[in-house]
């Protein structure tokens, strides 16, 4: 054979072992239809067979059965699989049947007895235990975004930055800086063609601006030699439809268009087109350590964390005659979101309950192009389908709490994102949004996305409305007409609670093994699971606290660890930052750039509920 033929036929079959190594690897990591996770992930985090019984009172993996509490006393504290270890069992707790110990009556553990209400606040300020008492239909609010430690709304200026803002007072009269420094009163607003707003005077004149961003937290807590970030402060006017933020210096900031602080979040037309509904819970422990500190029987400034700490409450308790059925679990706090049932082609996916919501007018959805709803102040009473739960709690180790958030498995698609795999390798899940999850055999829509909506980045979390209150009644307001108050698109920018850029945790070497972990005990549990178990259409996308449990020493990043961009994308939907800024991990806030503390002050309504008795 020629030296040709020989190179010829080396190369061809060069050609065919290619080919065949090419063809073997598919261009798609393999997916668990439902949950749409790799089912090729490393199993870095999980929990045995052995052990997960355990969870279950009966001592048996049963289909919806009930799931005890971790044990937040002992606690292991060691990171991070075992933070995501209570995580998840603490979610099947919690979403468990209710049983007699807690009150029964078919209901939830979550809304047994055992569980408070806290209320919305009152003129005062105050906020009111709630108990729970079977056949008690209780009201759900529509809240818009989540408040930050001094109870305003937050925004992001252009660049990512956070500001805090705080709506104008009806009669103040916006005045701005023009570029001369001069002190103009707008009149009116109209968007430009690159969306920022053109201001105009009395005149009708344009007024000249030099649009500014805002100071980042961790630059003003340093000159400001505070130990807690703060943020800039800016006031927020409603100027013909349009939102404009002024500094304290009557500058106006320069905040990207589609990021609002009080954006409020619709459902698809094919789940029913509801709005977001919310409920802040707590347990009996909580409730009963916060009166026992506000009526000084209880020397304490920070949630329980020890055998101790918890004795100290159960003989508070049982001094006024109650007794715990679970004490153990500590302090709980459970922030959920929910949308009405009525029109989900999968209802039998979700858990439900019953509750009341409040009325606008026009009533939801609305008609095509509507700019304004108003509360009507009457309720309706309607099933509620859960589609997103922060689950919260003090464990051994943890006062400033551990904070997770699940999600049900047809909310959102998720953004771009890496994992390492069974061969150690790094693989990469492409964002489709086409891409939908089989729900018993049948594939559903996105509840917060269209399909059709592509995979552009500037395609998703614009609010298309925003909610005002106070001044009374309420209002939904369209962020621009068209498209008026209507559904937009929801992708979850940062899909496991890290970004592309930083790493989010000192333990894992890389975002992909960070996103690895939460995949892998979400595929463990999940699988562990009885077949058909309600909790099993939902997926923990991460969960977060602090080295030490000490308290958060920078708005985003420095101490906070485990998954630590975590949002959800039913309660921080437009927090998730600037999808593009290439530091402070994409911009955006996580759950310690509210919660920036490590006392009771954490959790933002310990101060203002008034005691049990």
């Amino acid at each position: 054979m020629t030296k040709s033929r020989i190179l010829v036929l080396t190369m061809l079959l060069a050609t065919i072992a290619m080919t065949m190594v090419f063809t073997a690897c598919p261009t798609t990591p393999p997916l668990n239809p439902l949950t749409l996770l790799p089912t090729d992930a490393s199993a870095t985090c999980t929990v045995t067979p052995a052990v997960f019984k355990t969870w279950f009172q009966s001592g048996s993996v049963t289909l919806n059965g009930v799931v005890n509490p971790a044990n937040s006393v002992t606690f292991p504290n060691v990171p991070n699989c075992s933070f995501y270890q209570w995580a998840e069992q603490d979610f099947l707790w919690l979403t468990s049947p209710a049983p007699a110990t807690y009150g029964g009556g078919g209901g939830l553990i979550v809304d047994s007895p055992t569980f408070y209400d806290v209320s919305p606040p009152a003129a005062d300020g105050s906020r009111a235990f709630l108990p729970h008492t079977s056949g008690l239909i209780r009201p759900f609010a529509l809240r818009s975004a989540q408040a930050d430690a001094q109870g305003l709304q937050m925004t992001f200026d252009s660049s990512g930055t956070p500001i805090q803002v705080k709506a104008a007072e009806r009669e103040a009269t916006p005045l701005v800086l023009n570029s001369a420094g001069q002190q103009v009163q707008v009149a009116h607003a109209r968007r430009g063609p690159n969306g920022k707003p053109i201001l105009l005077d009395r005149n009708g004149s344009v007024i000249e601006l030099q649009f500014v961003k805002g100071i980042r937290p961790e630059a003003k807590a340093q000159i400001g030699n505070a130990e807690i970030p703060t943020m800039i402060t800016a006031q927020k006017f409603i100027i013909d439809g349009i939102p404009i933020f002024i500094d304290p210096s009557l500058e106006v900031i320069d905040v990207e268009q589609g990021e609002a602080d009080s954006g409020v979040l619709e459902a698809q037309s094919s789940a029913g087109g509801s709005l977001v509904y919310y409920a802040t819970i707590v347990n009996d422990v909580y409730a009963y350590y916060a009166t026992g500190v506000k009526d000084g029987t209880i020397s304490s400034t920070q949630f329980p964390t020890s055998a101790g700490d918890l004795s100290n409450i159960t003989s508070f308790a049982a001094a006024h005659g109650k007794t715990f059925p679970d004490p153990n679990a500590l302090a709980i706090e459970v922030k959920s979101a929910w949308i009405a049932a009525a029109g989900l082609p999968n209802l039998s996916s979700y858990i439900t309950m019953n509750a009341t919501i409040p009325v606008y007018s026009p009533a939801v959805p609305p008609p095509a192009g509507t700019s304004t709803m108003t509360a009507t102040g009457a309720q309706q009473t309607v099933q509620l389908a859960l589609v997103g739960m922060h689950v919260v709690g003090s464990a051994a180790g943890h006062p400033e709490m551990i904070w997770s958030t699940f999600e049900h498995a047809a909310n959102a698609p998720a953004d771009t994102y890496s994992y390492i795999n069974t061969s150690n390798a790094t693989a990469t899940v492409n964002a489709n949004v086409a891409n939908v999850p089989v729900i018993g055999g049948v594939t559903t829509n996105w509840v917060f996305s269209a399909t059709t909506a592509g995979n552009n980045d500037s395609a998703f979390n614009n609010p298309n409305m925003s909610y005002q209150f106070p001044p009374s009644p309420a209002t939904i307001n369209a962020v621009a007409t068209p498209p008026g108050i209507a559904p937009s698109n929801t992708m979850r920018w940062k899909p496991f609670g890290a970004a592309s850029d930083v790493a989010p945790n000192p333990i894992d070497p890389s975002i992909a093994a960070s996103n690895t972990e939460i995949i892998s005990i979400n595929n463990s549990v999940g699988g562990m699971l009885a077949a058909g178990d309600i909790r099993g259409n939902y997926v923990m996308t991460g969960a977060t606290w602090t080295i030490g449990g000490a308290a958060p020493n920078a708005f985003i990043g420095g101490n906070q660890v485990g998954t630590s961009s975590l949002a959800n994308t039913t309660m921080e939907t437009y927090e998730q930052g600037v999808h593009s800024n290439p530091t402070h991990q994409a911009g955006g806030s996580n759950c310690f750039s509210c919660h920036t503390s490590n006392t009771t002050n954490v959790s933002h309504v310990f101060a203002a509920l008034k005691p049990l008795f």
